[in-house]
């Protein structure tokens, strides 16, 4: 990838005239079965582009749910910056939502003045608080219908829309037939340092041009950075399997550990996020991501050596462990290691306190 940003031919994109930045365009588009695709520096802006386009007047309302990326972690900017109203639905464990409840959430009786218009309605695939759970076909296709019966766009942050296609062994078009626009990140698994790719009809991605110059999204020559978004996606979808193994092989190694201090339902485990709980409540999860994170000269005499294992305390009481590009097999047996030496010092320490 940096081979390729060092060579990359360029020109100025808020023109049209970055030659890298089209053909990764161009290329984009065809691999989500879309008209076309545009290239915006972050997936928070890329969502708030979607989000202005197609709910145009300000007083509009998307229906999300109510533990999507979009209403959790985009600092409300659909409100903030579009003037565009949320409503939400309860996003169930596999990361879709009732869809009784939609139905329930959408407005009727337009223009009547007391109420917001249901312009959109808004997906995620994988799902990232539920533990990167790959939405099902059929939940797709039946919410496309409902949005049809009633004149909403569908949008889908497909942050990590990719490892949903490898996991269910099909085309990103496949799944992308179902929506109006939708957001892919490059970085994560795909290793590009930066970038997302916004796809959706002709008319979409002409409106999210002007959309992406206001939100100071209109780079120059960041053909630079297009060429390892390319790289992204033509090189890098495959690998996603490896992450998906490493993660169940990980979850397997936790239920495997004695003294049993984790609980893992395999049953979750669909792609390269993993949320597990400590069995014991006297280890919290922050406590229990501090001691994976850390090494004392007991760890170094027991196992050999020192092991630095990243993990994040997550909602609900859980842990949340991710894997990516740069990590192994061998690393993920180290991750391993590491929580069974964790498990074991923790039992210790409890019948000396007892």
């Amino acid at each position: 990838m940096r081979r390729a940003m060092a060579e990359a031919e360029v020109g100025d994109d808020v023109l049209g005239e970055d030659p890298t930045v089209n053909e990764l365009q161009k290329f984009a588009a065809d691999m989500f079965g879309m008209e076309g695709a545009l290239y915006v520096p972050t997936g928070t802006m890329s969502n708030l582009i979607a989000v202005m386009v197609h709910c145009r007047e300000r007083g509009d309302e998307m229906i999300v749910g109510d533990l999507s990326h979009i209403h959790v972690y985009e600092q409300g900017s659909s409100a903030q910056l579009a003037g565009v109203h949320s409503a939400a639905v309860t996003t169930l464990g596999d990361g879709t939502y009732d869809l009784d409840q939609l139905i329930s959430k959408i407005r009727h009786g337009y223009p009547d003045p007391h109420y917001p218009r249901s312009r959109l309605v808004c997906v995620e695939n994988t799902h990232n608080i539920q533990g990167g759970r790959v939405l099902p076909l059929s939940f797709l296709q039946e919410l496309r219908s409902v949005a049809d019966k009633f004149g909403l766009a569908v949008h889908m942050d497909g942050a990590r829309v990719m490892n949903a296609a490898v996991a269910l062994g099909v085309q990103p078009s496949v799944i992308l037939q179902h929506c109006d626009s939708v957001s892919v990140c490059l970085s994560k698994g795909l290793g590009a340092p930066v970038g997302t790719m916004l796809g959706g009809s002709k008319d979409f991605i002409q409106r999210a041009v002007r959309a992406r110059k206001a939100l100071g999204g209109g780079m120059r020559q960041w053909g630079v950075l297009a060429a390892a978004g390319k790289i992204a996606l033509s090189d890098m979808i495959g690998r996603l399997e490896e992450d998906h193994r490493n993660a169940r092989s990980f979850a397997q190694g936790l239920l495997q550990c004695d003294p049993p201090l984790y609980h893992v339902d395999l049953t979750t485990v669909e792609t390269n996020i993993l949320r597990f709980r400590l069995r014991d409540t006297q280890m919290s999860p922050a406590e229990f991501c501090e001691r994976m994170a850390s090494v004392d000269e007991e760890e170094v005499k027991v196992l050999g050596q020192g092991l630095q294992v990243l993990m994040f305390p997550h909602v609900g009481g859980t842990v949340r462990a991710v894997w990516h590009l740069g990590i192994s097999e061998e690393d993920t047996q180290l991750a391993v290691l590491k929580a069974q030496f964790v498990a074991q010092q923790h039992k210790l320490k409890s019948i000396r306190a007892a």
